[in-house]
């Protein structure tokens, strides 16, 4: 409504914004304990891909299948005989995998779809908080799991996990995080094959989007005391991209172009601006 929220409309709502992006990486093979290695212990860290060429899209007015066939053609335009291979880190989200695995069924491209491993953390760590009010051995524990995760067993841990909830002896409330990250795993146990991602080399978490969301979006459009409407919020973010992307000169020279032909060549025929005399 015009004049008054409607029911349940919260005042100065915020909108979330569609994030996408594309980059290349040579092949970085690594181990479980590489992944989870930490400098503090005496582990030596061993780098994963690093990104290269990054290209990112934002949006609050696209929804996600219209994004997502953004970025399928931003990768198609690197490699239109899709001879590379081609990896799609994801947080998770059920209905971004359906439009990946869909623009891809029907670009006749074979893509891999590997969740996040920080948003299986945050499960593990939300299983752990039934478990353990000690931090340490909540710490303890949770990196146990996750090596179990990354040699490719998230099925076994999603188990264990229900059965240590139940031999507990906890009550539904109780053991609501740790039902919660089992269904999570043996959900999304065919996108969490680790194993082989690290072998092959392919990275396993969304840090370049995680970076955008936070230089893209969030430093411009969340800040202090700002509102947005969507066209204007859209304008700035595709502005933002472009300068990210390197490719605001050719645009500028683009919409220089488009607005001559708005302005003059539009009112002239056959599109010939007269000389002065």
């Amino acid at each position: 409504m015009q004049t008054r929220l409607s029911p349940g409309e919260k005042r100065n709502r915020k909108r979330v914004a569609e994030v996408g992006g594309v980059y290349d990486a040579a092949p970085a093979p690594r181990t479980p304990v590489d992944v989870l290695a930490r400098r503090e212990q005496g582990r030596e860290v061993v780098p994963g891909p690093t990104a290269r060429n990054k290209w990112l899209v934002a949006s609050v007015v696209e929804d996600a299948a219209s994004v997502v066939s953004r970025i399928f053609d931003e990768a198609e335009r690197r490699d239109p005989g899709h001879r590379r291979t081609w990896v799609v880190l994801v947080d998770g989200n059920n209905h971004q995998i359906e439009r990946i695995e869909a623009e891809a069924s029907r670009r006749k491209v074979k893509v891999t779809v590997v969740v996040d491993l920080i948003h299986v953390l945050e499960y593990l760590w939300l299983a752990a908080r039934c478990f353990f009010a000690d931090d340490t051995m909540a710490e303890s524990w949770v990196l146990d799991k996750a090596l179990e995760v990354l040699h490719g067993h998230a099925g076994l841990v999603a188990g264990a996990i229900r059965r240590k909830a139940t031999y507990h002896q906890f009550d539904p409330a109780d053991r609501a995080g740790a039902d919660r990250c089992a269904d999570y795993l043996t959900n999304k146990a065919p996108y969490l094959d680790y194993a082989t991602a690290l072998a092959r080399g392919w990275p396993i978490a969304t840090g370049v989007i995680e970076g955008a969301c936070r230089h893209l979006v969030k430093d411009r459009m969340d800040r202090t005391g700002a509102r947005w409407g969507l066209d204007g919020a859209e304008a700035v973010l595709r502005l933002r991209a472009l300068a990210i992307n390197h490719d605001f000169d050719a645009y500028w020279q683009f919409h220089l172009s488009r607005e001559q032909e708005r302005v003059h060549l539009a009112r002239y025929a056959p599109d010939v601006l007269p000389t002065a005399a």
